[in-house]
């Protein structure tokens, strides 16, 4: 008997900056290796917002090192479920996948204040996402 396949899971917002990003950390943190992760913007920043770095921080994950990256075809063919954040007709759609849209508040250009709200909703859908995934929070 084969082992189950490890569900894999994209996360898209614009720029890739900031809520695919804090999304991506937490199911990562969460997960601890039983789902594969990627996140990815349809017009990707240069860097992750500052603010969004330190109040994932905050709760001990550090995603200082992440950069944004640029949606691909392959990112989303590759998946078994698209969470999509704002990016709307950007987002390319393939017929078969798993498709789900969350929305969130935009935290560009917000201080950390106004991102903590944001991160604990990511964090809320997450735990709820690995529920869906039958896959046990590892922390």
């Amino acid at each position: 008997m084969s082992a189950p396949a490890v569900p894999s899971v994209l996360f898209v917002c614009v720029h890739n900056a900031g809520r695919s990003q804090m999304a991506a950390a937490f199911l990562t943190h969460l997960a601890a290796g039983r789902v594969q992760v990627r996140s990815a913007g349809s017009a990707p920043a240069d860097a992750v917002n500052p603010a969004v770095v330190e109040a994932m921080r905050e709760v001990g994950i550090d995603i200082s090192a992440e950069t944004p990256k640029v949606l691909t075809v392959e990112a989303v063919q590759s998946s078994d479920v698209v969470i999509t954040m704002g990016c709307g007709d950007a987002c390319p759609y393939f017929p078969g996948k798993r498709y789900l849209d969350w929305t969130l508040d935009d935290p560009a250009g917000q201080g950390v204040e106004a991102v903590r709200p944001i991160r604990d909703g990511i964090e809320q859908r997450i735990r709820g996402l690995l529920a869906e995934l039958g896959v046990p929070v590892a922390v």
